[in-house]
Protein backbone atom coordinates (compact mmCIF):
# COMPACT_ATOMS: atom_id res chain seq x y z
CA UNK A 1 0.00 0.00 0.00
CA UNK A 2 1.30 3.29 -1.03
CA UNK A 3 1.62 6.59 0.87
CA UNK A 4 -1.53 7.70 -0.68
CA UNK A 5 -3.87 4.91 -0.03
CA UNK A 6 -2.39 4.77 3.91
CA UNK A 7 -3.32 8.19 4.06
CA UNK A 8 -6.81 7.77 2.17
CA UNK A 9 -7.31 4.88 4.74
CA UNK A 10 -6.24 6.68 8.10
CA UNK A 11 -8.29 9.47 7.15
CA UNK A 12 -11.43 7.06 6.43
CA UNK A 13 -10.61 5.73 9.89
CA UNK A 14 -10.49 8.98 11.35
CA UNK A 15 -13.92 10.05 10.06
CA UNK A 16 -15.43 6.66 11.16
CA UNK A 17 -14.12 7.54 15.10
CA UNK A 18 -15.66 10.44 14.48
CA UNK A 19 -19.19 9.48 13.94
CA UNK A 20 -18.90 7.25 16.29
CA UNK A 21 -18.17 9.57 19.17
CA UNK A 22 -21.08 11.71 17.67
CA UNK A 23 -23.35 9.17 17.81
CA UNK A 24 -22.44 8.77 21.11
CA UNK A 25 -22.57 12.02 21.82
CA UNK A 26 -26.56 12.22 20.72
CA UNK A 27 -25.16 14.37 18.42
CA UNK A 28 -25.65 12.42 15.35
CA UNK A 29 -28.87 9.33 14.93
CA UNK A 30 -27.39 6.07 15.80
CA UNK A 31 -27.39 3.61 12.13
CA UNK A 32 -25.36 2.34 9.83
CA UNK A 33 -22.25 4.32 8.29
CA UNK A 34 -22.94 5.19 4.84
CA UNK A 35 -20.32 4.31 1.92
CA UNK A 36 -18.42 7.39 1.66
CA UNK A 37 -15.43 8.97 -0.28
CA UNK A 38 -12.27 10.00 0.54
CA UNK A 39 -10.43 11.66 -2.40
CA UNK A 40 -8.74 14.28 -3.96
CA UNK A 41 -10.67 18.06 -4.63
CA UNK A 42 -11.19 18.73 -7.94
CA UNK A 43 -9.94 22.59 -6.86
CA UNK A 44 -6.08 22.86 -5.44
CA UNK A 45 -7.39 25.11 -2.92
CA UNK A 46 -9.98 22.74 -1.27
CA UNK A 47 -7.03 20.72 0.75
CA UNK A 48 -5.50 17.57 -0.16
CA UNK A 49 -8.40 15.39 0.37
CA UNK A 50 -12.09 15.88 0.57
CA UNK A 51 -15.10 13.82 1.99
CA UNK A 52 -18.45 13.87 1.49
CA UNK A 53 -19.50 12.32 4.75
CA UNK A 54 -21.80 14.78 6.11
CA UNK A 55 -23.80 15.47 3.06
CA UNK A 56 -24.62 11.34 2.94
CA UNK A 57 -25.89 12.06 6.67
CA UNK A 58 -27.88 14.38 6.53
CA UNK A 59 -30.84 12.62 4.99
CA UNK A 60 -30.74 9.81 7.99
CA UNK A 61 -29.41 12.15 10.75
CA UNK A 62 -32.45 15.13 9.65
CA UNK A 63 -29.70 17.57 9.89
CA UNK A 64 -28.08 20.64 7.31
CA UNK A 65 -25.14 18.70 5.99
CA UNK A 66 -22.69 21.70 7.30
CA UNK A 67 -24.39 21.35 10.77
CA UNK A 68 -23.30 17.90 10.78
CA UNK A 69 -19.77 18.34 9.19
CA UNK A 70 -19.33 20.66 11.96
CA UNK A 71 -20.20 17.72 14.96
CA UNK A 72 -17.80 15.26 12.93
CA UNK A 73 -15.18 17.71 13.12
CA UNK A 74 -15.35 18.25 16.85
CA UNK A 75 -14.87 14.71 17.16
CA UNK A 76 -12.53 13.91 14.55
CA UNK A 77 -8.94 12.60 16.25
CA UNK A 78 -5.85 14.29 16.49
CA UNK A 79 -2.68 12.19 14.91
CA UNK A 80 0.39 12.10 13.02
CA UNK A 81 1.04 8.96 10.90
CA UNK A 82 0.58 8.71 7.44
CA UNK A 83 -1.85 11.61 7.20
CA UNK A 84 -0.19 14.62 9.27
CA UNK A 85 -3.31 17.31 9.29
CA UNK A 86 -2.73 20.60 9.86
CA UNK A 87 -6.40 22.05 9.02
CA UNK A 88 -9.54 20.14 8.36
CA UNK A 89 -12.71 22.59 7.61
CA UNK A 90 -16.25 22.12 6.80
CA UNK A 91 -16.74 24.59 3.36
CA UNK A 92 -19.51 24.83 0.72
CA UNK A 93 -22.74 22.01 1.07
CA UNK A 94 -20.81 20.23 3.54
CA UNK A 95 -17.95 18.78 2.29
CA UNK A 96 -14.87 18.38 4.51
CA UNK A 97 -11.49 19.34 3.50
CA UNK A 98 -8.21 18.03 5.29
CA UNK A 99 -5.20 20.11 4.22
CA UNK A 100 -2.13 18.40 5.47
CA UNK A 101 1.29 19.60 6.36
CA UNK A 102 3.29 20.35 3.07
CA UNK A 103 6.01 17.17 3.20
CA UNK A 104 3.50 14.61 3.77
CA UNK A 105 3.91 12.88 -0.01
CA UNK A 106 7.49 12.83 0.37
CA UNK A 107 7.44 9.02 1.21
CA UNK A 108 6.38 8.33 -2.35
CA UNK A 109 9.73 8.85 -3.09
CA UNK A 110 11.32 5.80 -1.84
CA UNK A 111 8.02 4.22 -2.25
CA UNK A 112 9.24 4.25 -6.06
CA UNK A 113 12.85 3.63 -5.87
CA UNK A 114 12.70 0.60 -4.16
CA UNK A 115 9.68 -0.77 -6.06
CA UNK A 116 11.35 0.15 -9.83
CA UNK A 117 9.64 -1.23 -12.40
CA UNK A 118 7.39 -3.17 -10.32
CA UNK A 119 6.04 0.16 -8.44
CA UNK A 120 1.75 0.09 -8.63
CA UNK A 121 1.97 -3.94 -9.14
CA UNK A 122 -0.90 -5.20 -6.89
CA UNK A 123 -0.71 -8.65 -5.24
CA UNK A 124 -2.34 -11.28 -7.40
CA UNK A 125 -6.06 -11.34 -6.66
CA UNK A 126 -6.24 -14.91 -8.05
CA UNK A 127 -9.12 -13.88 -10.89
CA UNK A 128 -8.34 -14.82 -14.43
CA UNK A 129 -9.63 -12.81 -16.96
CA UNK A 130 -9.86 -13.79 -21.13
CA UNK A 131 -9.74 -10.63 -23.51
CA UNK A 132 -10.24 -11.62 -26.56
CA UNK A 133 -9.61 -8.92 -29.28
CA UNK A 134 -8.99 -8.01 -33.09
CA UNK A 135 -10.55 -11.42 -33.83
CA UNK A 136 -10.83 -10.43 -37.12
CA UNK A 137 -11.94 -12.73 -40.26
CA UNK A 138 -9.17 -14.36 -41.60
CA UNK A 139 -10.20 -12.97 -45.41
CA UNK A 140 -7.92 -9.77 -45.82
CA UNK A 141 -5.24 -7.72 -44.25
CA UNK A 142 -5.80 -5.87 -40.51
CA UNK A 143 -7.22 -2.50 -41.52
CA UNK A 144 -7.03 0.47 -38.82
CA UNK A 145 -10.25 -0.28 -36.89
CA UNK A 146 -8.69 -3.61 -35.72
CA UNK A 147 -5.40 -1.60 -35.10
CA UNK A 148 -7.54 -0.12 -32.15
CA UNK A 149 -8.71 -3.01 -31.33
CA UNK A 150 -5.47 -4.57 -30.86
CA UNK A 151 -3.90 -1.48 -29.13
CA UNK A 152 -6.94 -1.54 -26.92
CA UNK A 153 -6.84 -4.94 -26.15
CA UNK A 154 -2.85 -5.49 -25.35
CA UNK A 155 -3.08 -2.14 -22.74
CA UNK A 156 -6.04 -3.70 -21.20
CA UNK A 157 -4.38 -6.99 -20.26
CA UNK A 158 -1.26 -5.37 -18.74
CA UNK A 159 -3.19 -2.62 -17.12
CA UNK A 160 -5.61 -5.44 -15.62
CA UNK A 161 -2.13 -7.91 -15.20
CA UNK A 162 -0.69 -4.48 -13.05
CA UNK A 163 -4.11 -4.91 -10.77
CA UNK A 164 -3.22 -8.04 -9.95
CA UNK A 165 -5.36 -9.89 -12.21
CA UNK A 166 -4.53 -13.39 -14.43
CA UNK A 167 -5.14 -11.63 -18.20
CA UNK A 168 -4.99 -13.99 -21.08
CA UNK A 169 -4.92 -12.18 -24.83
CA UNK A 170 -6.94 -14.23 -26.86
CA UNK A 171 -7.29 -14.40 -30.73
CA UNK A 172 -10.65 -15.95 -32.46
CA UNK A 173 -10.12 -16.92 -35.86
CA UNK A 174 -13.55 -17.50 -37.75
CA UNK A 175 -12.23 -19.79 -40.19
CA UNK A 176 -15.87 -21.49 -41.13
CA UNK A 177 -18.82 -20.79 -42.38
CA UNK A 178 -19.86 -18.18 -44.75
CA UNK A 179 -16.98 -15.84 -44.51
CA UNK A 180 -14.58 -18.61 -45.20
CA UNK A 181 -17.04 -20.04 -47.58
CA UNK A 182 -16.44 -16.62 -49.81
CA UNK A 183 -13.07 -16.46 -49.40
CA UNK A 184 -12.76 -20.33 -50.76
CA UNK A 185 -15.14 -19.23 -54.19
CA UNK A 186 -12.91 -15.72 -54.36
CA UNK A 187 -9.45 -18.08 -54.55
CA UNK A 188 -11.43 -19.95 -57.06
CA UNK A 189 -12.28 -17.45 -59.49
CA UNK A 190 -9.10 -15.10 -58.85
CA UNK A 191 -7.18 -18.55 -59.80
CA UNK A 192 -9.01 -18.87 -62.95
CA UNK A 193 -8.60 -14.93 -64.30
CA UNK A 194 -4.73 -15.64 -63.19
CA UNK A 195 -5.04 -18.55 -65.93
CA UNK A 196 -6.17 -16.34 -68.38
CA UNK A 197 -10.21 -16.45 -67.89
CA UNK A 198 -12.14 -13.38 -68.22
CA UNK A 199 -14.67 -14.46 -65.28
CA UNK A 200 -16.52 -11.53 -63.10
CA UNK A 201 -16.45 -11.50 -59.51
CA UNK A 202 -20.07 -12.36 -58.39
CA UNK A 203 -21.97 -9.54 -55.49
CA UNK A 204 -20.39 -10.31 -52.04
CA UNK A 205 -16.93 -12.16 -52.97
CA UNK A 206 -14.03 -10.78 -52.13
CA UNK A 207 -12.62 -7.87 -54.51
CA UNK A 208 -9.42 -6.89 -53.14
CA UNK A 209 -6.05 -7.73 -54.97
CA UNK A 210 -4.59 -9.43 -52.26
CA UNK A 211 -7.12 -12.46 -52.78
CA UNK A 212 -5.26 -12.62 -56.61
CA UNK A 213 -1.99 -12.71 -54.94
CA UNK A 214 -2.95 -15.40 -52.96
CA UNK A 215 -4.38 -16.99 -55.39
CA UNK A 216 -1.16 -16.87 -57.65
CA UNK A 217 0.78 -18.29 -54.93
CA UNK A 218 -1.79 -21.17 -54.81
CA UNK A 219 -1.20 -22.06 -57.90
CA UNK A 220 2.34 -22.33 -57.67
CA UNK A 221 2.16 -25.21 -55.43
CA UNK A 222 -1.00 -26.97 -56.93
CA UNK A 223 -0.05 -30.40 -57.59
CA UNK A 224 -1.74 -30.61 -60.73
CA UNK A 225 -0.69 -30.57 -64.69
CA UNK A 226 1.27 -27.53 -65.54
CA UNK A 227 -1.12 -27.00 -68.56
CA UNK A 228 -3.00 -23.94 -67.87
CA UNK A 229 -5.96 -25.06 -69.89
CA UNK A 230 -6.31 -28.79 -67.97
CA UNK A 231 -5.85 -26.79 -64.94
CA UNK A 232 -8.76 -24.63 -65.79
CA UNK A 233 -11.20 -27.44 -66.49
CA UNK A 234 -10.00 -28.79 -62.76
CA UNK A 235 -11.24 -24.87 -61.38
CA UNK A 236 -14.45 -24.91 -63.30
CA UNK A 237 -15.48 -28.13 -61.59
CA UNK A 238 -16.52 -25.97 -58.87
CA UNK A 239 -15.17 -29.01 -56.69
CA UNK A 240 -15.82 -28.08 -53.28
CA UNK A 241 -12.89 -30.23 -51.78
CA UNK A 242 -10.80 -28.26 -54.24
CA UNK A 243 -12.66 -24.53 -52.91
CA UNK A 244 -11.83 -26.14 -49.13
CA UNK A 245 -8.51 -26.55 -50.01
CA UNK A 246 -7.61 -23.06 -51.74
CA UNK A 247 -9.52 -21.40 -48.44
CA UNK A 248 -7.28 -23.17 -45.99
CA UNK A 249 -4.41 -22.30 -47.93
CA UNK A 250 -5.26 -18.52 -48.13
CA UNK A 251 -6.72 -18.42 -44.08
CA UNK A 252 -3.58 -19.95 -43.21
CA UNK A 253 -1.49 -17.06 -45.34
CA UNK A 254 -3.64 -14.29 -44.42
CA UNK A 255 -3.63 -15.52 -40.53
CA UNK A 256 0.06 -16.02 -41.31
CA UNK A 257 0.07 -11.61 -41.73
CA UNK A 258 -1.89 -10.91 -39.33
CA UNK A 259 0.27 -12.51 -36.56
CA UNK A 260 3.41 -11.03 -38.58
CA UNK A 261 1.64 -7.53 -38.33
CA UNK A 262 0.29 -7.76 -34.93
CA UNK A 263 3.59 -8.87 -33.42
CA UNK A 264 5.55 -5.81 -35.58
CA UNK A 265 2.75 -3.44 -33.34
CA UNK A 266 3.89 -5.16 -29.84
CA UNK A 267 0.89 -7.18 -29.37
CA UNK A 268 1.33 -11.27 -28.92
CA UNK A 269 -1.58 -13.42 -27.93
CA UNK A 270 -1.56 -16.41 -25.66
CA UNK A 271 -3.96 -18.42 -27.57
CA UNK A 272 -5.13 -18.08 -31.26
CA UNK A 273 -8.74 -20.47 -31.18
CA UNK A 274 -9.77 -21.70 -34.02
CA UNK A 275 -14.12 -21.85 -35.27
CA UNK A 276 -12.81 -24.74 -37.05
CA UNK A 277 -11.68 -26.61 -33.92
CA UNK A 278 -14.95 -25.43 -31.74
CA UNK A 279 -17.17 -26.87 -34.72
CA UNK A 280 -15.04 -30.47 -34.73
CA UNK A 281 -15.99 -31.27 -31.14
CA UNK A 282 -19.79 -31.73 -32.03
CA UNK A 283 -21.74 -33.17 -28.96
CA UNK A 284 -18.18 -32.73 -26.81
CA UNK A 285 -18.19 -29.11 -26.08
CA UNK A 286 -19.21 -28.21 -30.03
CA UNK A 287 -21.95 -26.52 -31.69
CA UNK A 288 -24.36 -29.58 -31.10
CA UNK A 289 -23.56 -29.87 -27.21
CA UNK A 290 -25.05 -26.18 -26.80
CA UNK A 291 -28.46 -27.51 -29.18
CA UNK A 292 -28.46 -30.32 -27.07
CA UNK A 293 -28.20 -28.72 -23.54
CA UNK A 294 -30.32 -25.80 -24.85
CA UNK A 295 -33.23 -28.57 -25.87
CA UNK A 296 -32.72 -30.31 -22.29
CA UNK A 297 -33.04 -27.57 -20.59
CA UNK A 298 -36.46 -26.32 -22.39
CA UNK A 299 -35.20 -23.34 -24.06
CA UNK A 300 -35.45 -23.95 -27.31
CA UNK A 301 -38.73 -24.70 -29.90
CA UNK A 302 -39.26 -26.11 -33.58
CA UNK A 303 -41.36 -23.61 -35.90
CA UNK A 304 -42.02 -24.42 -39.51
CA UNK A 305 -38.77 -26.97 -39.84
CA UNK A 306 -36.56 -24.73 -37.81
CA UNK A 307 -35.19 -24.68 -34.33
CA UNK A 308 -35.31 -21.24 -32.30
CA UNK A 309 -33.79 -20.33 -29.11
CA UNK A 310 -35.84 -18.58 -26.65
CA UNK A 311 -33.72 -16.08 -25.87
CA UNK A 312 -36.32 -13.32 -25.35
CA UNK A 313 -36.87 -14.93 -22.06
CA UNK A 314 -33.16 -14.18 -21.03
CA UNK A 315 -33.11 -10.63 -22.42
CA UNK A 316 -33.23 -10.22 -25.34
CA UNK A 317 -35.48 -8.68 -27.70
CA UNK A 318 -36.92 -11.73 -29.59
CA UNK A 319 -35.81 -15.52 -30.21
CA UNK A 320 -33.18 -16.57 -32.25
CA UNK A 321 -32.71 -19.43 -35.08
CA UNK A 322 -30.19 -21.92 -33.93
CA UNK A 323 -30.62 -24.45 -37.01
CA UNK A 324 -32.32 -23.62 -40.27
CA UNK A 325 -35.10 -25.61 -41.86
CA UNK A 326 -32.75 -26.82 -44.28
CA UNK A 327 -30.63 -28.13 -41.26
CA UNK A 328 -27.76 -25.82 -40.86
CA UNK A 329 -26.61 -24.25 -37.58
CA UNK A 330 -26.28 -20.74 -37.84
CA UNK A 331 -23.15 -19.27 -37.17
CA UNK A 332 -24.29 -17.73 -33.62
CA UNK A 333 -24.10 -21.37 -32.37
CA UNK A 334 -20.34 -22.17 -32.47
CA UNK A 335 -19.74 -18.74 -31.12
CA UNK A 336 -21.57 -19.67 -27.82
CA UNK A 337 -19.68 -22.77 -28.03
CA UNK A 338 -16.26 -20.74 -28.47
CA UNK A 339 -17.42 -18.70 -25.26
CA UNK A 340 -18.62 -22.06 -23.19
CA UNK A 341 -15.16 -23.48 -23.96
CA UNK A 342 -13.46 -20.55 -22.34
CA UNK A 343 -15.64 -20.84 -19.19
CA UNK A 344 -14.61 -24.79 -19.21
CA UNK A 345 -10.67 -23.64 -19.42
CA UNK A 346 -10.82 -21.97 -16.19
CA UNK A 347 -11.63 -18.18 -16.54
CA UNK A 348 -13.50 -16.30 -14.32
CA UNK A 349 -14.56 -13.38 -16.32
CA UNK A 350 -14.40 -13.05 -20.25
CA UNK A 351 -13.84 -9.55 -21.93
CA UNK A 352 -14.96 -9.75 -25.74
CA UNK A 353 -13.81 -6.56 -27.84
CA UNK A 354 -16.17 -6.18 -30.91
CA UNK A 355 -16.96 -3.99 -33.45
CA UNK A 356 -20.15 -1.21 -33.74
CA UNK A 357 -21.77 -3.52 -36.66
CA UNK A 358 -22.04 -6.45 -33.52
CA UNK A 359 -23.88 -4.12 -31.24
CA UNK A 360 -26.94 -6.23 -31.58
CA UNK A 361 -25.51 -9.57 -30.82
CA UNK A 362 -24.62 -8.66 -27.37
CA UNK A 363 -27.79 -9.29 -25.66
CA UNK A 364 -28.28 -13.10 -27.38
CA UNK A 365 -25.01 -14.00 -26.95
CA UNK A 366 -25.82 -12.96 -23.40
CA UNK A 367 -29.19 -14.54 -22.88
CA UNK A 368 -27.27 -17.96 -24.34
CA UNK A 369 -25.01 -17.68 -21.48
CA UNK A 370 -27.30 -17.22 -18.96
CA UNK A 371 -29.65 -20.16 -20.15
CA UNK A 372 -27.03 -22.56 -20.32
CA UNK A 373 -26.83 -21.69 -16.81
CA UNK A 374 -23.87 -19.06 -16.35
CA UNK A 375 -23.54 -16.12 -14.54
CA UNK A 376 -23.99 -12.91 -17.36
CA UNK A 377 -21.99 -10.91 -14.72
CA UNK A 378 -19.08 -12.47 -15.85
CA UNK A 379 -19.27 -11.88 -19.44
CA UNK A 380 -18.56 -8.40 -20.92
CA UNK A 381 -18.28 -6.70 -24.20
CA UNK A 382 -16.64 -3.66 -25.05
CA UNK A 383 -17.70 -1.72 -28.39
CA UNK A 384 -14.70 -0.87 -30.67
CA UNK A 385 -16.15 2.42 -32.82
CA UNK A 386 -14.64 3.25 -35.98
CA UNK A 387 -11.75 5.10 -36.84
CA UNK A 388 -11.41 8.13 -38.97
CA UNK A 389 -7.76 8.58 -40.58
CA UNK A 390 -7.64 12.51 -41.24
CA UNK A 391 -4.64 14.06 -43.51
CA UNK A 392 -4.01 17.67 -43.96
CA UNK A 393 -7.55 17.95 -42.35
CA UNK A 394 -9.04 15.89 -45.17
CA UNK A 395 -10.59 12.64 -44.17
CA UNK A 396 -9.01 9.51 -45.90
CA UNK A 397 -11.23 7.55 -47.75
CA UNK A 398 -11.78 3.71 -46.73
CA UNK A 399 -14.05 1.34 -48.48
CA UNK A 400 -13.76 -2.16 -47.29
CA UNK A 401 -15.97 -3.21 -50.13
CA UNK A 402 -13.78 -2.42 -53.01
CA UNK A 403 -10.84 -3.43 -51.10
CA UNK A 404 -9.38 0.02 -51.37
CA UNK A 405 -9.24 0.49 -47.25
CA UNK A 406 -5.64 1.75 -45.76
CA UNK A 407 -4.32 -1.36 -43.52
CA UNK A 408 -2.89 -1.91 -39.94
CA UNK A 409 0.63 -2.13 -41.81
CA UNK A 410 0.16 1.42 -44.06
CA UNK A 411 -0.45 2.80 -40.97
CA UNK A 412 2.48 1.38 -39.05
CA UNK A 413 4.46 2.54 -42.37
CA UNK A 414 3.61 6.03 -42.03
CA UNK A 415 3.14 6.75 -38.20
CA UNK A 416 4.59 3.74 -36.15
CA UNK A 417 4.08 1.93 -33.73
CA UNK A 418 4.54 3.95 -30.68
CA UNK A 419 2.09 6.86 -31.81
CA UNK A 420 -0.53 4.67 -33.36
CA UNK A 421 -0.86 3.04 -29.88
CA UNK A 422 -0.71 5.64 -27.95
CA UNK A 423 -3.23 8.02 -29.91
CA UNK A 424 -5.40 5.07 -30.11
CA UNK A 425 -5.12 4.75 -26.56
CA UNK A 426 -5.60 8.52 -25.64
CA UNK A 427 -9.20 7.73 -25.94
CA UNK A 428 -11.63 5.51 -24.64
CA UNK A 429 -13.01 2.63 -26.91
CA UNK A 430 -16.73 3.40 -27.27
CA UNK A 431 -16.52 7.32 -28.56
CA UNK A 432 -15.72 7.58 -32.54
CA UNK A 433 -12.40 8.93 -33.36
CA UNK A 434 -10.48 11.09 -36.11
CA UNK A 435 -6.77 9.88 -36.14
CA UNK A 436 -5.07 13.28 -37.51
CA UNK A 437 -1.41 11.58 -39.16
CA UNK A 438 0.17 14.52 -39.33
CA UNK A 439 -0.08 15.42 -36.07
CA UNK A 440 1.06 11.78 -35.08
CA UNK A 441 4.15 12.27 -37.26
CA UNK A 442 4.95 15.63 -35.75
CA UNK A 443 8.33 15.89 -33.94
CA UNK A 444 7.32 18.44 -31.40
CA UNK A 445 5.67 18.73 -28.50
CA UNK A 446 1.97 19.25 -29.79
CA UNK A 447 2.10 15.34 -30.57
CA UNK A 448 1.00 14.07 -27.05
CA UNK A 449 3.80 10.96 -27.54
CA UNK A 450 6.54 12.83 -28.40
CA UNK A 451 5.64 15.32 -25.42
CA UNK A 452 5.98 12.44 -22.85
CA UNK A 453 8.63 10.19 -24.44
CA UNK A 454 10.42 13.31 -24.81
CA UNK A 455 10.11 14.20 -20.97
CA UNK A 456 11.79 10.69 -20.31
CA UNK A 457 14.51 11.37 -22.79
CA UNK A 458 15.25 14.88 -20.96
CA UNK A 459 15.21 12.81 -17.24
CA UNK A 460 17.59 9.63 -18.92
CA UNK A 461 20.08 12.87 -20.23
CA UNK A 462 19.93 14.70 -16.64
CA UNK A 463 20.84 11.45 -15.40
CA UNK A 464 23.64 10.67 -17.84
CA UNK A 465 25.13 14.39 -17.24
CA UNK A 466 24.98 13.83 -13.12
CA UNK A 467 27.09 10.49 -13.71
CA UNK A 468 29.26 12.21 -15.87
CA UNK A 469 29.90 14.94 -12.93
CA UNK A 470 30.42 12.31 -10.41
CA UNK A 471 26.41 13.00 -9.24
CA UNK A 472 24.76 9.73 -9.47
CA UNK A 473 20.71 9.35 -8.33
CA UNK A 474 20.70 7.95 -4.69
CA UNK A 475 18.97 4.78 -3.94
CA UNK A 476 16.57 3.55 -1.54
CA UNK A 477 17.38 5.00 1.97
CA UNK A 478 19.40 6.96 0.64
CA UNK A 479 17.25 10.45 -0.55
CA UNK A 480 17.20 13.41 2.03
CA UNK A 481 13.50 13.92 0.67
CA UNK A 482 13.07 16.77 3.85
CA UNK A 483 14.89 18.94 1.51
CA UNK A 484 11.87 18.56 -1.16
CA UNK A 485 10.01 21.52 -0.21
CA UNK A 486 9.47 23.46 -3.56
CA UNK A 487 5.46 23.26 -4.99
CA UNK A 488 6.19 21.95 -7.99
CA UNK A 489 8.58 18.75 -6.03
CA UNK A 490 5.51 18.51 -3.76
CA UNK A 491 3.18 18.66 -6.59
CA UNK A 492 4.97 16.26 -9.00
CA UNK A 493 5.77 13.61 -5.75
CA UNK A 494 2.09 13.70 -5.63
CA UNK A 495 1.16 12.59 -9.00
CA UNK A 496 4.11 9.87 -8.57
CA UNK A 497 1.77 8.88 -5.25
CA UNK A 498 -1.58 8.22 -7.32
CA UNK A 499 -0.08 6.03 -10.39
CA UNK A 500 -1.40 2.86 -7.94
CA UNK A 501 -4.67 3.64 -7.73
CA UNK A 502 -4.71 4.91 -11.84
CA UNK A 503 -3.73 1.18 -12.40
CA UNK A 504 -6.88 0.34 -10.12
CA UNK A 505 -9.29 2.40 -11.65
CA UNK A 506 -8.06 1.57 -15.46
CA UNK A 507 -8.64 -2.39 -14.60
CA UNK A 508 -11.74 -1.42 -13.12
CA UNK A 509 -13.46 0.54 -15.46
CA UNK A 510 -11.39 -0.83 -18.52
CA UNK A 511 -10.04 2.42 -19.20
CA UNK A 512 -6.30 2.01 -20.03
CA UNK A 513 -6.84 5.78 -21.84
CA UNK A 514 -6.84 6.74 -17.83
CA UNK A 515 -2.99 5.91 -17.85
CA UNK A 516 -2.12 7.75 -21.32
CA UNK A 517 -3.75 10.66 -19.40
CA UNK A 518 -2.24 10.63 -16.38
CA UNK A 519 1.78 10.06 -18.51
CA UNK A 520 0.49 13.42 -20.42
CA UNK A 521 0.26 15.20 -17.17
CA UNK A 522 2.78 13.80 -15.38
CA UNK A 523 5.21 14.81 -18.50
CA UNK A 524 3.35 18.37 -17.73
CA UNK A 525 4.46 18.48 -13.91
CA UNK A 526 8.00 16.89 -14.73
CA UNK A 527 8.44 19.85 -17.10
CA UNK A 528 7.26 22.39 -15.00
CA UNK A 529 9.41 21.51 -12.16
CA UNK A 530 12.73 20.80 -14.96
CA UNK A 531 12.15 24.83 -15.46
CA UNK A 532 11.85 26.21 -11.74
CA UNK A 533 14.07 23.37 -9.98
CA UNK A 534 17.45 23.03 -10.77
CA UNK A 535 18.62 19.85 -10.66
CA UNK A 536 22.07 19.33 -10.49
CA UNK A 537 23.92 21.80 -8.30
CA UNK A 538 27.64 21.22 -7.71
CA UNK A 539 27.13 24.17 -4.44
CA UNK A 540 24.15 22.07 -3.05
CA UNK A 541 24.94 18.19 -2.84
CA UNK A 542 22.31 17.15 -0.59
CA UNK A 543 19.72 19.34 -2.44
CA UNK A 544 21.30 17.76 -5.78
CA UNK A 545 20.63 14.14 -4.13
CA UNK A 546 17.57 15.27 -3.23
CA UNK A 547 16.66 15.94 -6.72
CA UNK A 548 18.21 13.39 -8.36
CA UNK A 549 16.23 10.41 -6.40
CA UNK A 550 13.03 12.52 -7.49
CA UNK A 551 14.24 12.79 -11.28
CA UNK A 552 14.84 8.97 -11.17
CA UNK A 553 11.40 7.94 -9.27
CA UNK A 554 9.43 10.39 -12.23
CA UNK A 555 11.49 8.16 -15.11
CA UNK A 556 10.34 4.90 -13.60
CA UNK A 557 6.65 5.98 -13.51
CA UNK A 558 7.02 7.62 -16.84
CA UNK A 559 8.51 4.40 -18.11
CA UNK A 560 6.14 1.87 -16.17
CA UNK A 561 3.14 3.71 -17.95
CA UNK A 562 4.69 3.89 -21.28
CA UNK A 563 5.36 0.22 -20.98
CA UNK A 564 1.85 -0.51 -19.72
CA UNK A 565 0.71 1.22 -23.13
CA UNK A 566 2.95 -0.51 -25.11
CA UNK A 567 5.06 2.38 -25.72
CA UNK A 568 8.61 2.75 -25.85
CA UNK A 569 10.45 4.98 -23.19
CA UNK A 570 13.27 6.34 -25.37
CA UNK A 571 16.69 7.56 -23.77
CA UNK A 572 17.47 9.87 -26.35
CA UNK A 573 15.52 11.65 -28.86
Amino acid sequence: MGVIERTVEELRGRLEAAWRAAVAEGELPEGGLPPFAVERPSEPGHGDFTSNLAMLLARTARKPPRAIGEALLRHLPAGAGAAPVREVEVAGPGFLNFHLEPGWIRPVVEEVLRAGERYGQAPANGIRVNIEFVSANPTGPLNVVNARAAAFGDALAAVMAAAGYGAYREFYVNDAGGQFEKLGLAMELRARQELGEAVELPEGVYPGEYVRDLARLWLQQWEAPADPELRLGLLRREDPALREAMGRFAVEKIVGEQRRVLERYGVRFDRWSRESEIRARGLDGGPEWVVEELRRRGAVEEREGALWFLSDRWGDEKPRVLRRSNGELTYFVPDVAYHVDKFRRGFDRLIDIWGQDHHGYVARMRAALAALGYETERFEVLINQIVRLVRGGEVVRMSKRQGEYVTMEELLDEVGTDAARFFFLMRTINSHMDFDLDLAKLQGEANPVYYVQYAHARIASILRQGRAEGMTPPGPGEVPAERLTEPAELELMRKLGEFPEEIRLAAEERAPHRIATYVRELATLFHAFYTRCRVLDPAEPELTRARLGLVEATRIVLARGLGLLGVSAPERM
